[in-house]
């Protein structure tokens, strides 16, 4: 197997007592969308900011490339494309200027790519940066990443700002990476948009990864909602300890609705069959759903804000 793009152990970086990061572990491997996700506050944006050697760990370590991402930083930035979720150009260039410097920089041209991507997202160009709403000036940075060809792609809240027909032309070009074989490290809370680009994912709460894997595998430990009516009644399965919620439909006979644990899918359909289908709609969790039950356990565990 290949070596992974962006390999990462057990991260700390401290702010005099208060630690921002307490064990950051994860990879991302050539030709995969990663997806970071936590709200504001968890460390994402301090972990990118430490693997693009703008502030130093405190310990651990973390390479890009196989480099070191504090001494080799000059070396791996040759080789990436980085936007944050707040975007600060020069107040006096005008958008297409502040594209072309951004691609200069990368050692890149303006090209018909270029031109494609402005189209697509909109961007007056010829306006200049200080007038850009929030949006525009992201628009900005990520026409001049998605121009950029670089080995990996860090994306740090990248859609703060845009209005959901950017999102969708966001959403397209980092699946046209992803089928490229580029690598993407994209840092979000818009569960919908890691669901739907992200071949693995890693959660972070106040410092600390609590969960990576698939969207598959991290679907095994929720819950799937069933809405099911039965021929005989089956009230008494809302005593199975595998179910929660379950609450008989008003007005409708032997109709409930309950959410399942995943694991136990089988043993509950199992029962159901014994006393009679009549009708059956089952919804696979989301990520939203994935999230919030693992922030509402971690919380359950810690006073922490």
């Amino acid at each position: 197997m290949s070596e992974p793009v962006v390999n990462i152990n057990h991260l700390q970086k401290h702010f005099g007592k208060f630690q921002a990061l307490k064990n950051i572990t994860f990879t991302v491997n050539p030709g995969e969308v990663f997806g970071f996700i936590g709200p504001n506050g968890a460390g994402k944006s301090t972990t990118i900011r430490t693997l693009l050697g703008i502030l130093k760990a405190s310990g651990g370590s973390a390479t890009i490339f196989g480099k070191d991402v504090w001494a080799d930083a000059v070396a791996i930035h040759k080789r990436l494309a980085y936007v944050p979720g707040d975007v600060y150009l020069w107040p006096n260039l005008s958008g297409g200027e502040a594209i072309d410097l951004f691609l200069k920089l990368n050692g890149q041209k303006h090209d018909a790519k270029t031109d494609t991507l402005i189209k697509e997202f909109e961007l007056d160009v010829s306006k200049k940066c200080r007038t850009y709403s929030k949006g525009n000036r992201q628009k900005v940075a990520l026409v001049a990443a998605f121009a950029t060809d670089a080995d990996l792609y860090i994306f740090d809240e990248p859609t703060s700002g845009l209005d959901p027909l950017m999102e969708e032309v966001f959403q397209k070009h980092v699946l046209t990476l992803k089928a490229a074989g580029k690598s993407v490290l994209l840092s979000s809370h818009i569960l919908s948009e890691v669901e739907r680009m992200c071949d693995r994912i890693g959660i972070i709460r106040s410092g600390e990864i609590i969960e990576t894997g698939t969207l598959d595998e991290m679907r095994q430990l929720s819950r799937t909602n069933i809405t099911v009516t039965t021929s005989t009644p089956a009230v008494d399965l809302g005593e199975m300890k595998a179910i929660h919620g379950f609450t008989p439909v008003a007005g409708a006979h032997n109709k409930y609705t309950f959410a399942v644990d995943s694991e136990a899918l089988g043993t509950v359909m199992t029962e159901l069959t014994a006393r009679g289908i009549v009708g059956l709609q089952s919804t696979p969790p989301t990520l939203e759903d994935l999230f919030l039950r693992y922030y509402n356990q971690e919380e359950g565990d810690s006073s922490e804000r």
